[in-house]
């Protein structure tokens, strides 16, 4: 009997042994910021003219989730904060190539390549929600800008369109290298980061993590 208790003992000993330690790495609201924020884009992105009241109040979230998003930046969580992954240029570039080398470090939070990448989706998020509520104003005399842009000419119109759907489909693109990113890092590091973008945990169990 006693022997029984002392393997099972040993057994389950060893069980927490393999299981790694898992840290809290992305707290809710970054969480539920990052999910609102993909569901808004594609909301706006695939409704546009068809259904303009759902693209502008889609718009509309995202600009408030982006406000959000740069106060917790400053104010947030430690791996929320900008301090923690906006890095020089120089060091983003050094962390590429560690990835096309396959010795790419690990990070707790954003690595630098992911967060230049998430510099950019913000700036580009920001001009794309700009130009659409100046062209709302402009093409729609709607919004908060409508006093001062209903009249414009067409020309000017013209122009907003073309910025608004160009800073769309350049945050697409973007879109589509952060998940490239994403998978890339998965697969090399052995960790599903987009199951710790839902539940918020990290395993800290390896090596040279930072």
């Amino acid at each position: 009997m006693n022997t029984s208790i002392t393997k099972f003992e040993h057994n389950a000993t060893s069980v927490q042994q393999v299981q790694p330690k898992m840290l809290k790495v992305w707290d809710p609201l970054v969480r539920i910021f990052h999910w609102s924020l993909v569901s808004a884009f594609f909301i706006a992105y695939f409704t546009e003219d068809d259904l303009l009241d759902l693209h502008v109040y889609a718009g509309y979230l995202i600009g408030g989730l982006l406000v959000f998003r740069l106060i917790w930046g400053f104010v947030g969580s430690r791996h929320a904060r900008f301090s923690d992954f906006v890095k020089r240029p120089r060091e983003v570039w050094a962390y590429l190539k560690s990835i096309i080398a396959q010795h790419p470090r690990r990070y707790l939070g954003h690595n630098p390549a992911g967060g230049a990448m998430v510099i950019a989706l913000l700036s580009s998020l920001v001009l794309v929600t700009i130009s659409g509520i100046a062209l709302y104003g402009a093409d729609e005399s709607a919004g908060p800008l409508a006093a001062s842009l209903t009249g414009m000419s067409e020309f000017w119109i013209g122009v907003l369109e073309d910025v608004h759907e160009f800073f769309a489909n350049a945050t697409l693109t973007l879109v589509f290298f952060h998940v490239l990113g994403v998978l890339i890092a998965s697969f090399q590091h052995k960790e599903n980061l987009v199951k710790s973008m839902v539940d918020g945990r990290k395993s800290a169990d390896e090596e040279g993590v930072a």
